[in-house]
């Protein structure tokens, strides 16, 4: 029976249709039935925190029991992190990313149960976070385990993946569209007519498994009156207003992120500073509650024009700096939702501005805040086509259209003008991980031709008879020698070639070495690239080259040929194909060794100014993921030379953390 079942599963698997779709829809189905759990979690934990803890503290404490609910909500997510589930910390959506371009889309299966648990506590407690990221992530660690479990190949492990993140998102949003474009544009980055088929599937599933769940089948936000354009000239206030939502978008995410560096510097430990910062949100809270968790129902307000100038631009500051405190003390939870908020907001006030001074020919500012919401997130996320469809389904309004286009195409192209990383992408490109140069990446060029030469190999002298380097040739089976001078210094290169001309046109008894060797030869230097080396191999039909020193070129190092670069390439496929099977076997083991990046600045001078990687001497258990020099990032090889004011980004585990960091400082 076994033998028949595995005989079935194994067809299955290697289907090209019919098994994908089948997994796209239970797939979408999982994330539904997720999407609405995790609903439901959150709404448990607003009743635990505000129904219970908060009742109890606010008879000891009065108006200030925010303070104490949030930061106890953020010292739960703190353990959760830092006990169970380390991927759970942050919004999630960049380690989706992450797990789909370098890790074949293995992510644990563990963290679809405590990123619901952990962002749960965070939203339900008050924090002001969404739950696209979670959700995200808790769909794609469905789709992730059900195409690891069935042993699929890392495409077809990255496709569940990405069905399980489209699910996620249309479940939760009722965004079916949406939750396809996000899955294409912003986790996968890429488009084609079969991962589109396969995530229609699943996203259809997860939108009719919702619905059947919750029994609810109406947009996210119930916008009461029609939006339309009132005059053609209007479409200028909304191309400014897409100007201004970048310029916005770019503060919400450097604010972010100036936060989440501030609490890395805090000497406490780890897990007590979602504490710190769900504190500073309950104290931002007592001003204004309207700035907890997603802050739906005060965006249905803005859009029905409830809400005057100075409430909605305060309540735009206060959502920035609160979202910023959630997420960047390592709080558990999105960034979608609070983009939302904050762009129904500033576009609301800036609609309530242009209404004041141009009533003939502006809409109301609800229509600013529908096209803000839109614009803002695209500016942080670099997702226009997700923003504009997200925004039809969510609000069912589909009349003022140009405008919402307009903003949206004008904030993305902004924001991509001054800063190219998005607020997903910022997080990894921090870490020294460039997405974007990941698909391009080619073995060859990232092997220097120092790391594959020969270090140990024999000269010869000019002045050695010929007679005599036939007899060495003979005795071995290298093709040639560099011939080099009695000081040392680089003279030419002979070969079989040499030899067999030197018999036919002269005398071999009065013949040397440096009468027959090739003098104008093909050089190349230790950091080049294998790439560069194998360019020249086939463009002058050679079989060695030989490597000189780049400060003194008329030094030899090492001879380069065909067998080193089998060699070195063999080596770095190995360790590339462990790299990808270590991922989830590091993703498993205890929080002793969790990960753990320390940059730190080389001093002018330290002892590793102008010493190359390979000669550093990194303690063990400690790796060298990037070198940082001003804006650009270098990931290096053992002949990369390291300089002044260089940051070196080293990966190491927690375990020997106190180590790497003791070898820094005396080293850096």
């Amino acid at each position: 029976m076994k033998k028949y079942f595995d005989t079935a599963l194994r067809h299955f698997t290697a289907s090209e249709w019919v098994g994908p779709a089948v997994l796209a829809i239970g797939i979408g189905a999982g994330a539904g039935v997720a999407a609405y759990g995790f609903r439901e979690l959150i709404g448990l934990m607003e009743t635990i925190f505000f129904g219970g803890l908060g009742g109890f503290t606010q008879g000891y404490i009065g108006i200030a029991f925010p303070i104490v609910v949030l930061a106890v909500g953020g010292l739960l997510v703190g353990l959760i992190t830092k006990y169970f589930a380390p991927e759970t910390k942050g919004h999630g959506v960049p380690e989706v990313m992450l797990a789909t371009a370098m890790y074949g889309g293995r992510i644990r299966p563990r963290v679809a149960i405590f990123k619901a648990l952990a962002a749960a506590v965070c939203i339900g407690s008050g924090g002001s976070a969404g739950r696209e990221g979670p959700i995200v992530q808790i769909g794609s660690a469905i789709g992730s385990s059900v195409g690891q479990f069935l042993k699929l190949p890392d495409r077809r492990v990255t496709l569940c993946l990405a069905c399980g993140a489209a699910g996620g998102i249309a479940a939760t949003f009722n965004a079916p569209i949406a939750g396809v474009m996000f899955a294409l544009e912003v986790i996968l980055s890429r488009f084609t007519s079969s991962n589109f088929g396969f995530i229609v599937l699943s996203s259809a599933t997860a939108t009719v498994v919702h619905h059947g769940l919750t029994g609810e089948n109406h947009p996210a936000f119930e916008v009461h009156q029609e939006f339309a354009l009132t005059s053609g000239w209007e479409m200028i206030f909304f191309a400014v207003l897409g100007i201004a939502s970048a310029i916005v978008s770019l503060i919400y995410m450097h604010s972010l992120y100036f936060v989440e560096d501030r609490a890395d510097d805090m000497p406490v430990p780890e897990w007590i500073k979602p504490a710190i910062g769900g504190a500073i949100v309950g104290a931002i809270g007592i001003y204004d509650s309207r700035i907890f968790a997603t802050g739906y129902d005060t965006i249905n307000l803005a859009l029905d024009n409830q809400l005057a100038f100075k409430v909605m631009a305060l309540l735009c500051l206060l959502k920035i700096v609160s979202t910023s405190f959630t997420i960047g003390s390592g709080g558990s939870g999105g960034v979608f939702a609070p983009s939302l908020f904050i762009g129904a907001m500033f576009g609301g006030a800036f609609g309530s501005v242009v209404n004041t001074y141009f009533p003939d020919v502006s809409s109301t500012p609800g229509a600013y805040a529908l096209v803000g919401m839109a614009a803002v997130f695209a500016g942080s996320a670099r997702a226009p086509i997700t923003a504009v469809l997200i925004l039809f389904e969510m609000t069912d309004d589909y009349a003022i259209i140009l405008p919402l286009m307009t903003a949206t195409v004008i904030s993305t192209f902004v924001s991509q003008r001054i800063t190219r990383e998005s607020i997903y992408t910022i997080k990894l490109r921090r870490r020294g991980i460039n997405l974007d140069a990941m698909p391009e990446v080619n073995l060859m060029d990232a092997i220097s031709v120092g790391e594959a030469m020969e270090t140990e190999f024999e000269t010869v002298r000019p002045e050695m008879p010929f007679t005599a380097v036939v007899m060495k040739l003979a005795s071995d089976s290298k093709i040639g020698y560099p011939v080099v001078t009695a000081d040392g210094k680089l003279y030419g290169l002979v070969t079989r070639t040499d030899l067999e001309n030197a018999t036919m046109h002269s005398t071999p008894d009065r013949t040397t070495v440096g009468d027959i060797c090739t003098r104008n030869i093909i050089v190349v230097r230790p950091e080049q690239s294998l790439s560069t080396a194998l360019s020249m191999f086939g463009s002058h039909d050679i079989k060695r080259v030989v490597v000189i020193d780049p400060h003194d070129p008329d030094r030899v190092v090492g001879m380069l040929d065909g067998s080193c670069v089998v060699s070195a390439y063999a080596k770095a496929y190995r360790e590339a194909q462990e790299r990808i099977r270590r991922a989830d076997h590091v993703s498993t083991v205890s929080q002793r060794a969790e990960t753990v990046l320390i940059e730190e600045a080389v001093g002018s001078s330290a002892p590793l100014v102008d010493t190359l990687v390979k000669d550093a001497g990194f303690p063990q258990g400690a790796t060298l993921a990037a070198v940082r020099r001003g804006d650009e990032t270098e990931i290096p090889n053992g002949m990369t030379e390291l300089g002044a004011g260089d940051v070196l980004i080293i990966v190491c585990t927690r375990e020997r953390e106190d180590e790497v960091r003791k070898w820094t400082a005396a080293n850096c």
